[in-house]
């Protein structure tokens, strides 16, 4: 186990890892009561899909032999963006304090941005989860992953229930064990020859709730199928990039406006209001018109740091 840093659930043993092999996966990294809160908004936001009458495993036709692993919209029918109609616990998870540290020291930057942020919950029965090794880079960036992970960006895959091998783990391979069998161009193909070169060399993220797996667009990971009997998976996906790196991109969050955004400006922090690109105290944006503006949209936003800082010389 390695040792753990004082102040932070993260070290620099886990970096290295992350920058050497594109994923580390990071126990107890949330406390009980943040596991516990945001667990609970989980289950009042997908309440819709819990039922007491779900299947204990997905039907045998699904997990034919067969049948190759495939991606089919059944597997993100529970897969929205924040911002939720539920407490702040689930809303600012993603900005948390240590993850934006994790991120920007994985980064070697002080300048995120939060450019996806969503959660997913998983239930036994409801898909088939099973999916082919893949890379995420294709709808992250219209380009090709840099060789310096810094300039990529990183996922932070987050569990808020206990993921047993039962419960759809992401499976993945190490950039040292894919680089054995799969050459760049690689990641474009879907060949089953390489499928089956990969597949030996995953490892599982099976972790207790709390936990996170953060990892690179260029590693080859995969969903895998909750057998559980009527179990699910809580998880939250964090991606964020260096500010300013427009080779990187998903979400415009203006674009969804329409969404319960004062459940976030109305809770976070100036810092964690940066990484949706948001102009931190005493950036020049901030003027009198524009803070009186912002404060028509979000009534209950506290400017108070904002306005204080535009008197400062």
């Amino acid at each position: 186990m390695v040792t753990k840093t004082a102040d932070l659930p993260f070290n620099a043993q886990h970096l290295d890892t992350w920058e050497k092999e594109g994923g580390v996966l990071i126990e107890d990294f949330f406390s009980p009561n943040e596991v516990q809160a945001v667990a609970a908004d989980f289950a009042r936001v997908f309440d819709n899909t819990i039922t007491s009458d779900k299947p204990g495993k997905i039907p045998a036709k699904a997990t034919s032999p067969d049948k190759p692993p495939s991606f089919h919209p059944k597997q993100f029918k529970n897969f929205a963006a924040i911002p939720f109609d539920c407490s702040p616990a689930l809303n600012l998870i993603g900005v948390h304090p240590a993850l934006m540290a994790f991120a920007r020291a994985a980064l070697k930057t002080p300048n995120i941005h939060l450019y996806q942020c969503q959660a997913w919950a998983k239930f036994t029965g409801e898909a088939d989860y099973n999916q082919p090794l893949h890379c995420d880079f294709a709808n992250h960036t219209l380009t090709v992953p840099s060789e310096n992970a810094a300039k990529n960006s990183v996922t932070i895959l987050c569990y808020f229930s206990d993921v047993s091998e039962a419960h759809g783990p992401m499976h993945y391979v190490t950039r040292t064990d894919s680089a054995a069998v799969a050459g760049p161009e690689a990641a474009f193909s879907a060949d089953p020859d390489l499928q089956e070169k990969l597949l030996p060399l995953c490892r599982s993220s099976a972790a207790p709730a709390g936990s996170i797996f953060p990892y690179g667009i260029d590693v080859y990971h995969r969903g895998t199928n909750l057998t559980a009997s009527k179990g699910h998976r809580y998880a939250v996906m964090a991606c964020f990039k260096a500010a300013g790196n427009d080779r990187i991109g998903y979400h415009a969050w203006p674009f969804h406006h329409t969404q319960p955004w004062a459940n976030i400006f109305d809770y976070a922090t100036p810092d964690q209001l940066t990484c949706f690109g948001v102009a931190p105290p005493g950036d020049a944006f901030w003027t009198q018109v524009s803070l009186d503006r912002a404060q028509v949209r979000y009534p209950n936003w506290d400017l108070t740091p904002y306005r204080v800082a535009i008197h400062k010389p």
